[in-house]
């Protein structure tokens, strides 16, 4: 088996799988959220997470319109990255007993989701603009946007706090 299924022909096609990998992802963000949510003891780790729930919602939101926008059916297709990224978090989080650690683990896990979406936002949006369609561009701006604030706000929790309580 190749790295890309043999449906893709065009870069339009390229664009249509990755859009709906991100869409997929996004739905499994959806899921994972509120049990991090339930496992963070760090009151501001919490919020964040809660923050970012809302918006996760408004990114599928923003895929479904890019995909009507570009005039294709929105649908998901499996994603393996996103699904081991997220097994990984659920695995870390079930062994850690330490909740100061606990929450430095569930910040790291988030991040690596993160970076994630930042990496597939920003290629969307570059394939976007090559196909000319700078509507899809600036929809999905608005969600590689938000990706790249909430990867900085779990920088600044790490760093500031939650690793630092960890150490200790």
């Amino acid at each position: 088996m190749g790295i890309f299924p043999k449906d893709i022909k065009t870069m339009d096609d390229l664009f249509v799988h990755t859009l709906r990998d991100i869409y997929y992802a996004e739905k499994q963000i959806l899921k994972a959220l509120p049990e991090m949510i339930e496992k963070a003891t760090d009151p501001q780790l919490k919020q964040a997470f809660q923050m970012h729930l809302g918006e996760t919602k408004n990114h599928v939101t923003r895929c479904e319109q890019v995909f009507k926008m570009h005039g294709v059916e929105a649908k998901g297709i499996d994603c393996p990255a996103i699904d081991g990224i997220i097994e990984e978090a659920q695995d870390i989080a079930g062994e850690v007993e330490d909740k100061e650690v606990l929450n430095a683990a569930l910040a790291a896990a988030a991040q690596a989701v993160e970076h994630y979406e930042i990496s597939r936002y920003g290629t969307l949006i570059a394939w976007a603009k090559q196909l000319g369609r700078n509507d899809c561009a600036s929809v999905l701006q608005k969600n590689l946007d938000e990706e790249k604030a909430a990867d900085r706000k779990l920088t600044e929790l790490a760093e500031e706090r939650l690793n630092l309580r960890a150490a200790s």
